[in-house]
């Protein structure tokens, strides 16, 4: 998965999770940045009576670093309050919810954003109200119009959203933690020949299941730093970005009669910049302190980045397949390839037309060139295809990270650092097999571009007789 249960114990406390973090120039307002946190991974849309929120003692923050340093010069902050409107009703809603100021809907769901810049808070809106969660027909009818209402236009120039989406992340989560298996390659594994004769049929884990989300849609002259211009080559055009969670300290159980209650200073509980980082590069000893730092002590994991386990597995079990790839492997040269595409980004002379560098700061944050222009015609492939508007440069809801990611690994990106090695064939054709369109909910063409999320009425699917 990206990062929807990627450490021991961050998967053990689901509302401060992060499992998927997009960053894109606003295909129809490039100048914005569209930023997209979500949170709550793996909702059952079913999962009733006490349907899916944000944790009220979680302290939820996007953050972007314009200067290369690891650290944010520029922070949206996100906490929540919830009220029950009816004391003596078991229930989320006694009737149809149709706008949200709905007496029907009984336990309804506050924010207050906060934008910090170098340090100073200032709030930008209280208590802006979340819609329900995708109930039913006949529950929430028409939720779009709920979305619609939720979605805020503020004075300071951003857009902002924060409530259920449908999970748009596509992955094989049961071929790829079975060993490792690639269902387009699955008679290929060292295992799988004994089993497989041909190739398998991909299956998307995470289709029809939801996630809430944090969206804020942000001028982009309110995350850049100053500069006299902003190119593609120059620096001040990329910015690096990542989301947080935190939690107080200290945390009291009340008892019959005193309820919960948190004290102490927040602390960072859960972290996520680049896809499948924490998931797929760090080892398990070290991901929950992973967790706890800022990007700006990444240096401490570049080892695990310049030479990542999975690299030197996918020889292992798909023997033969990947010649050259187990040839780099044993002459222990670091992957300076994945150093740039993960860790200070890619300098300029590498790709014609591209860079998205923050410096010589190793740090794991999404880096975004916000002075290359959407794509008309976006590749989901990303850089790899051609398409300089999508992964690594950001991430947009539809690009095929985990293909990118396995072919980078794979050897593909090698060139870019050393002109004379030779990727594997299969290194460009490697795939789990999924893409945009193993997403039941369509993504939305504008914010805030995830689709709605999956009623829980109609999924999991009722049989058909």
């Amino acid at each position: 998965m990206s990062s929807h249960r990627e450490a021991p114990e961050i998967a053990k406390d689901p509302v401060a999770d992060s499992s998927d973090l997009y960053a894109f120039v606003t295909p129809i307002q490039p100048d914005t940045v569209t930023l997209i946190a979500n949170y709550v991974p793996l909702q059952l849309p079913s999962g009733g009576p006490n349907f899916f929120e944000f944790g009220d003692d979680v302290r939820y923050e996007i953050h972007i670093d314009n200067d290369g340093d690891g650290n944010p010069d520029v922070t949206y902050r996100f906490e929540f309050t919830t009220e029950i409107t009816n004391q003596n009703s078991f229930l989320y809603n006694t009737g149809p919810i149709e706008s949200l100021e709905s007496k029907n809907w009984n336990r309804r769901q506050f924010y207050r954003l906060t934008r910090i810049v170098d340090g100073r808070a200032r709030v930008l809106a209280h208590k802006l109200p979340c819609p329900p969660c995708n109930v039913g027909p006949l529950s929430t009818p028409k939720y779009q119009n709920l979305v619609r209402q939720a979605t805020f236009k503020l004075s300071t120039g951003e857009k902002v959203f924060a409530g259920q989406r449908a999970d748009g992340f596509f992955v094989d989560l049961g071929a790829v933690f079975d060993l490792g298996t690639l269902r387009p390659f699955q008679q290929l594994h060292v295992a799988g020949k004994k089993l497989f004769q041909a190739e398998g049929e991909p299956v998307n884990s995470l289709d029809r299941l939801n996630v809430h989300s944090l969206a804020v849609q942000v001028p982009l002259s309110q995350v850049r730093r100053k500069a006299a211009r902003y190119g593609v080559a120059d620096r001040a055009s990329t910015i690096g970005v990542w989301t947080t969670a935190s939690r107080q300290q200290v945390r009291v159980l009340g008892d019959r009669v005193a309820a919960d209650t948190a004290a102490g200073p927040f602390t960072q509980v859960s972290r996520l910049g680049n896809p499948l980082f924490n998931e797929v590069i760090v080892p398990m000893s070290r991901k929950d302190v992973w967790n706890t730092l800022p990007p700006s002590e990444d240096k401490r994991f570049a080892g695990f980045v310049e030479r990542p386990e999975l690299a030197a597995l996918l020889p292992a079990l798909y023997p033969g397949v990947f010649p050259s790839l187990d040839a780099l492997n044993k002459s222990k040269k670091p992957r300076a390839d994945l150093v740039a595409i993960l860790l200070t980004g890619i300098p300029a002379g590498l790709i014609d037309g591209f860079a998205n560098t923050t410096g010589d700061v190793q740090a794991d944050m999404l880096r975004l060139n916000t002075a290359i222009r959407p794509s008309r015609t976006p590749d989901r492939f990303g850089v790899l295809g051609g398409d300089l508007a999508g992964f690594p440069n950001g991430r947009r809801v539809a690009d095929d990270v985990v293909t990118i990611a396995l072919r980078a690994i794979a050897g593909l990106t090698v060139p870019l650092v050393d002109k004379t090695f030779r990727p594997d064939a299969a290194a460009a054709a490697v795939t789990p097999g999924l893409s945009a369109a193993d997403v039941t909910a369509p993504f939305l063409a504008d914010f805030p571009f995830l689709g709605t999320p999956y009623d829980g009425f109609g999924n999991p699917q009722a049989k058909k007789s």
